[in-house]
């Protein structure tokens, strides 16, 4: 598992964003320590990130398209 840290730099995605993604239930983390509240996320779901990047990137990212993406 990848601390958000690791997992935002891996996906270049910020952690912001992720906590962001997380908030609206498009991206979860597979762990939330219950002590310390930090985010833990596998890395397959790498995956999914370079599929938000990449529809981002190309301009076809709406948010009316989020939960498209939680089916991939």
């Amino acid at each position: 598992m990848l601390k958000i840290g690791e997992f935002s730099k891996l996906s270049e995605a910020s952690i912001r964003m992720l906590r962001h993604y997380d908030e609206i239930d498009l991206l979860k983390p597979v762990k939330i320590d219950e002590f310390t509240g930090y985010r833990y996320y596998d890395e397959e779901q790498l995956y999914i990130m370079v599929r938000i990047n990449s529809l981002k990137k190309n301009g076809i990212w709406t948010i009316r398209r989020e939960r498209h993406i939680k089916g991939v």
